[in-house]
């Protein structure tokens, strides 16, 4: 006996009753060919269901053959001229090539990549030719995640459409003077091309997935009619490690986004070495999206497998194929058809009788679905008139398809960006190109006269679907209306006497002002992550909803109570429940629909601030990429504001990581007034003038009066730095104190304490934001080192502080290096003294927690002290008498170290 046991009396062995069984398998071919593949699915889950009922445990399984999911009789041919499409793939391929191995024959340290074009060609050939429609005014137009790796095919056919010059694709990758193409997807680089960036891997899949769920919102509320659009989003099977690429398929299927489809494009390898070498990543994922509950189409085999496996009666073929790990694939399609008869075929008798009339070459030219474009269209088609589920489609391909031995499915495909003479020879063979050899050696760019039939039918294929994709809006047509400042002149005036409230609670004020607002309050985008209570928010559940496709299907636990938790079809509000990530991508999809949707929306992302940029840093960058306009609101901000929670919570770095993302425009505001100020100006900026920014805004959840704002300080809000009070003349001595968020309350304080205690007199300036004051000096620096013959340039902290008196101190809720940003513009000659929260957070009070940390108004005056006799104003034995008196510890461990 074989040493591989013939299927057939594997299950005779097993079978206590091999005639019942024919009778009951009989049966079933019957309903199948009678009666048709559905009715008899039906059947068998009755049948299953019934066994369940009478106490069979049966267990579930999400996986199906290692077949292709369409049959091939019953699959729809794809109608283009493929003839004609080949021949503008092998254009394609060709010119993605030429453009990378040029740009590294220059200079060897640009990179670039071919194989992941080289596998995805036949899927992105199909979608532009047949299905992604371009914005028109009766289609909003498809959205496109492309796989970022494979961006030098979208440069190839874009070049072929027109829209790129050779003179840009020979500047790839080199884009410093304005003329090269950008290395990935990137928006902020080509603005009016890309739509979103993904090459970071795994943010491509889950904004993918709420950027759908964001067109069924805009839908459900009347603000665009999105209901014949798509999302379309290519990833690499690699990819799907990353925990974003599938944090969010629950929420897909939960919420039912048949407007959603994910292409992952299974060539089986990484960078390293095979996805999945031991095992089966189209298996796993199916089993993944399946009971995730979602539509799974697989794309395995090409045509040239069908006649086999419709002579696979025994189902020994479907077994082998099932058994050969991924390994063992990627292995085949890296040697030749021999190998293939011998180690694929060779594992069953039958199946090399299945072969014998085949040659090698025969064998060779069994493709995989992915490079059929009869199986892709067939698929493309089924996941686009799909209703009620999101769609995977699970593409088998070969990586560095076409690439023959410079690598083709080898391990070091992902990294093949240069090719000897002979590997471009052979390339130019396999294409079919009218390229003599002896204009090889210059790799030349290679494009039909606009009159030829491929050029024509591109551009007809393109025509007919509205355009050319991928493209971009850069600002959106309609204008919108943003109130006047006074409209929110309740957070402007001072709090009443004896009353007090939080930035947190002055913000929801506002907040609550523009929803009322006639222009924009429709716009409005509130996003929770399940932490509305805790910023005061839940009165705008029952006030504005909460958005469900289904509405609510329950009464809620607390309908008797005014603020109940109210979900409604039409509901305004996002609420992402404990997913951080999840809210990111809700506010990036909001935040970016003036380009994608021609609709602005504004997004308040509100959100506990240690678990915001820390954790999402990636989306946030993104953010910045796709030119995102809206409000990051970070509630219980700071080290010490969030008392009693602990290392964990407490945020003393999020205002760093927002300073390295060049477009956020970062703000730590004290009071009501600031806050009303700077949400105003960024409602400015990103509604009425269309910038791309976004603005990130620490909020905490203290309690406090608030002084009201006075005439003349709204641009020094803006800037970043103000004076809020200016000390009596009458004293010898003057300092000069900063501070922000809750923490100015205790500079406040110690400009008390320095003159009651001390008799110094201590201006206070309140510093909305350092970061900008630090950008606005970086500015003027680099001018004036350029501009050397004309008149110097004055930072605004600079000019602010220039005919001030004093040491200047600064005290905030965040690590020193947060106000250690602006050292450099402090007037020359002044002492500049910074306390901060370095160090990891813990619990205690709050009054504790800035003794322990060295940041409360007992220090800053012993800083102020300090800086003082530094300069030889007063006595040493001042500062010391200082320490006594306020009881400080001058021995206790640097908190930094603790």
């Amino acid at each position: 006996m074989s040493p591989q046991i013939d299927q057939v009396l594997a299950q005779a062995i097993n079978d206590p009753d091999v005639i019942e069984t024919n009778e009951w398998l009989s049966a079933l071919e019957s309903v199948i060919d009678n009666e048709g593949p559905e009715r008899a699915h039906y059947l068998m889950e009755r049948m299953v269901d019934l066994a369940r009922r009478r106490g069979s445990h049966i267990p579930f399984s999400s996986n199906t053959a290692y077949v292709n999911t369409i049959p091939a009789d019953v699959g729809a041919h794809c109608p283009g001229n493929l003839e004609i499409e080949e021949k503008l793939r092998s254009m394609m391929r060709w010119n993605a090539m030429a453009m990378v191995v040029k740009a590294n024959r220059l200079d060897g340290d640009l990179g670039g990549h071919l194989s992941s074009f080289a596998s995805l060609a036949n899927m992105l050939g199909i979608g532009f030719n047949h299905f992604w429609h371009a914005p028109t005014e009766d289609h909003g137009g498809d959205l496109l995640y492309i796989q970022g790796h494979s961006s030098p095919g979208v440069y190839a056919r874009a070049f072929l459409e027109g829209r790129l010059t050779e003179e840009q694709l020979l500047h790839f990758r080199r884009e410093v003077d304005g003329k090269g193409l950008s290395s990935y997807p990137h928006p902020k680089l080509m603005p009016d091309f890309w739509q979103f960036p993904t090459v970071s891997m795994g943010l491509g899949p889950l904004m993918s997935i709420y950027q759908a769920r964001f067109l069924k919102y805009l839908h459900a509320r009347g603000i665009a009619d999105t209901a014949n659009r798509k999302v379309w989003a290519f990833c690499g099977d690699g990819e799907m490690d990353e925990p974003e690429s599938m944090g969010a398929i629950g929420m897909a299927g939960r919420e039912q986004l048949d407007n959603l489809i994910i292409v992952v494009n299974c060539n089986l390898q990484r960078l390293d070495g095979p996805v999945r070498g031991n095992g089966k990543i189209i298996q796993e994922l199916e089993s993944d999206f399946r009971g995730a509950g979602w539509n799974v189409v697989k794309v395995i085999w090409g045509e040239g497998w069908d006649a086999l496996l419709a002579k696979d009666k025994d189902g020994i073929l479907q077994k082998v194929m099932m058994e050969t790990v991924d390994g063992e694939y990627q292995n085949y399609k890296a040697k030749d058809g021999a190998y293939v008869r011998s180690h694929f075929f060779g594992k069953h008798p039958k199946l090399l009788e299945m072969v014998a009339q085949m040659s090698d070459d025969d064998i060779w030219r069994l493709t995989r679905g992915g490079h059929d474009p009869h199986k892709i269209y067939a698929a493309f088609k089924v996941a686009q008139e799909h209703k009620g589920q999101p769609t995977v489609l699970l593409v088998k391909s070969v990586k560095g398809f076409g690439f023959g031995k410079s690598g083709e499915a080898r391990n070091t495909a992902h990294n093949t960006k240069k090719l000897d003479d002979e590997a471009i020879k052979a390339l130019r063979d396999r294409f079919q190109l009218p390229i003599s050899d002896a204009e090889l050696p210059a790799i030349p760019f290679f494009k039909p006269s606009d009159d030829t039939p491929e050029m024509k039918y591109l551009q007809e294929r393109r025509a007919a679907l509205g355009g050319y994709l991928p493209q971009r809006r850069q600002k959106a047509d309609e204008v919108l209306v943003v109130p006047e400042l006074t409209a929110f002149q309740a957070m402007l005036e001072p709090t009443a006497e004896g009353r007090e409230i939080s930035t947190t609670a002055a913000y929801v004020r506002v907040l609550t002002a523009l929803l009322r607002d006639s222009s924009l309050g429709q716009r409005i985008v509130p996003i929770m992550v399940d932490e509305s209570r805790t910023f005061g928010m839940e009165g705008l559940f029952r006030q504005i909803g909460i958005f469900s496709q289904v509405g609510q299907l329950y009464e809620p636990v607390d309908k008797d109570q005014v603020m109940y938790y109210r979900e409604d079809k039409a509901g305004q509000i996002l609420q992402e429940g404990i997913n951080e990530a999840g809210g990111m991508s809700s506010w990036i999809a909001a935040a970016t629909s003036y380009s994608t949707n021609n609709r602005v929306m504004i997004p308040f992302y509100t959100y506990y601030s240690m678990f915001g940029l820390q954790r999402v840093g990636d989306l946030a960058w993104a953010a910045g990429d796709m030119r995102s306009r809206g409000f990051l609101m970070a509630g219980t901000a700071g080290r010490t504001t969030l008392n009693g929670e602990g290392l964990q919570h407490e945020d003393g770095h999020s205002h760093v990581l927002a300073s390295t993302i060049p477009n956020c425009v970062p703000y730590d505001p004290t009071f009501a007034h600031e806050v009303a100020v700077i949400i105003h100006d960024g409602l400015r900026r990103m509604v009425s003038n269309q910038e791309d920014v976004f603005y990130y805004i620490t909020i905490m959840n203290e309690n406090y009066s608030h002084p009201g704002l006075k005439a003349g300080q709204e641009d020094g809000i803006i800037k970043g730095l103000y004076q809020l009070q200016k000390s009596p003349e009458t004293t010898k001595h003057r300092v000069q104190l900063m501070g922000s968020g809750t923490i100015l309350r205790e500079v406040i304080a110690a400009s008390d304490l320095l003159f009651a205690d001390w008799g110094i007199a201590a201006d206070v300036w309140s510093a909305p934001s350092f970061t900008l004051l630090a950008r606005d000096g970086q500015d003027a620096e680099r001018w004036n080192m350029l501009h050397p013959t004309d008149d110097a340039r004055l930072p605004y902290i600079t000019d602010c502080l220039k005919d001030t008196q004093g040491p200047i101190v600064v005290s905030t809720d965040y690590m020193r290096t947060f106000a250690e940003q602006v050292r450099a513009f402090i007037p020359k000659g002044r002492s500049y003294k910074v306390l901060g929260t370095d160090g990891f957070g813990r619990s205690d009070s709050r009054a504790k927690l800035r003794e322990f940390f060295e940041v409360n108004r007992y220090f800053v005056v012993i800083a102020a002290l300090k800086s003082l006799a530094d300069e030889g104003a007063i006595s040493a034995s001042v500062v010391a008498q200082a320490i006594a008196k306020y009881g400080i510890d001058a021995e206790k461990a640097n908190p930094v170290s603790v």
